[in-house]
């Protein structure tokens, strides 16, 4: 056995952590900028709808990097491991500098051209969010960077601890500049840029040491190794494609959220915040998997991978059961703590019971499940059947739902689930038929 039952404990609990650290941070976040007013709450919420797809970019490039590492870590090739993470460095920053460049160049063209006619004010707060946040960019890129090479070799214990630390930057900042300062949305976009200087900081230090499986080199050499990068980027770029459309998805529907007005604005923000919850152990879970069955890849162990799947997916199925009846049992307080208006508040508890049934029967095969098929490199599948099923399901039918038959914002999310079930049926169907088996780098 690749991994004891002790290892995997030893996996998944920091993972599990660490989401439920990032995910608390971000509810408690936007409870603070919900007492700015829910303009505020709707101005950051646009502008994190953007700079969430920023992330994810640089998140699948982080995973392609994990992936190729953790193939060769199964293969018994750590030297080949750490030249990979060395070109992750490079590349990440690199890209990361440029696409920082190119947001504050077009941030006119982002807020005006993405979004549309929005209310005066929410423009304003959106507008100090974004140039105060797009600072981070590089940041962010580079911690996701080094947590994903650490979770290629089984310790996600490093990437928790940093995250704490960051998420403490960050909730403390908050707390100091918009109760006591009073700086408004500045203050939530001040703390976020401080916190993800020190995480990537300190993220890239400890991956400097030497006596790991995988470490980037001392000294370091900024020389491009082009056959290592398309192997990152073999993964990175369909994986980083399936994200961006996948974000972009949501920010062509969140224009259309805008026309519902700011009560279906807030509701949607404060529900994607609670949502974030509910799926959390999936999420967690879904980085083991990329871990778990690299390394099986790399071992051209498939045996164990299909076993370790399932016993994954299974403890996904388990987990989110007890996650989404905790936020089920505590949505009122949840609505309460918000401070939303009584329209609001309703929309929102339609949407978070409605998608609780949904996490608990679909999401996991569908985002759990083809994390088997992209550690071992089974990704041009996984970005196609994505990227149609987003343009066919979650944007055509939110139109359909939520502007032709007038469901407003809560079509919007029935298409979503829509989206969500298409998927899980091609992925089962292609784990199934065993096609991802033949993808090894």
């Amino acid at each position: 056995m690749m991994f004891t039952n002790k290892q995997l404990r030893q996996l998944i609990i920091p993972l599990i952590i660490e989401q439920l650290l990032s995910v608390t941070v971000g509810m408690a976040d936007s409870v603070m900028i919900a007492s700015v007013g829910e303009a505020a709450v709707s101005g950051v919420s646009l502008v994190d709808t953007v700079m969430v797809l920023m992330i994810n970019i640089f998140a699948a490039l982080a995973t392609g990097g994990a992936v190729v590492a953790g193939q060769f870590i199964g293969h018994r090739r750590e030297e080949d491991a750490c030249r990979a993470a060395d070109q992750l460095v490079i590349f990440t920053l690199i890209l990361s500098v440029g696409v920082m460049a190119v947001m504050y160049a077009g941030q006119n063209l982002i807020l005006n051209g993405v979004f549309g006619s929005i209310e005066a004010d929410v423009m304003g707060h959106a507008k100090t969010y974004l140039l105060i946040v797009t600072a981070s960019i590089p940041f962010i890129a580079l911690y996701n960077c080094g947590a994903a090479l650490f979770r290629s070799m089984g310790n996600s214990k490093i990437s928790m601890q940093t995250s704490m630390m960051m998420n403490a930057i960050n909730i403390t900042g908050n707390a100091v500049l918009i109760f006591g300062l009073k700086l408004g949305v500045a203050g939530a976009a001040i703390p976020t840029l401080v916190s993800r200087i020190a995480a990537a900081a300190l993220i890239m230090a400890l991956l400097r040491r030497q006596n790991q499986q995988v470490h980037i080199s001392k000294p370091f050499s900024w020389k491009p190794d082009r056959r290592m990068i398309q192997k990152i980027l073999h993964i990175g770029v369909p994986n980083g494609l399936e994200n961006s459309m996948f974000q972009l998805g949501k920010i062509l529907v969140l224009s259309l959220v805008a026309t519902f007005g700011t009560a279906s604005i807030a509701a949607n923000a404060v529900s994607n915040t609670i949502a974030m919850f509910q799926i959390l152990p999936g999420m967690a879970v879904g980085f083991a998997i990329l871990t778990v069955v690299s390394q099986c890849v790399g071992a051209n162990d498939y045996d164990q991978a299909k076993m370790y799947t399932k016993k994954l997916i299974k403890l996904v199925y388990i987990c989110m059961v007890g996650m989404n009846i905790l936020v089920v049992a505590a949505l009122p307080f949840i609505i309460k703590i918000y401070n939303l208006s009584e329209l609001t508040g309703r929309i929102t508890t339609q949407i978070i019971i409605y998608h609780a049934l949904c996490c608990v029967t679909i999401w996991p095969m569908s985002f759990s499940m083809p994390n088997t098929l992209r550690a071992s490199n089974d990704v041009r599948f996984t970005m196609v059947i994505s990227i149609i099923s987003m343009w066919t399901f979650r944007i055509a039918f939110s139109y359909l739902l939520g502007q032709f038959l007038g469901m407003g914002v809560f079509g919007v999310w029935v298409a979503m689930t829509i989206d969500w079930l298409f998927r899980a049926i091609c992925f089962t169907v292609r784990y199934i038929k065993g096609k991802w088996k033949l993808q090894r780098i």
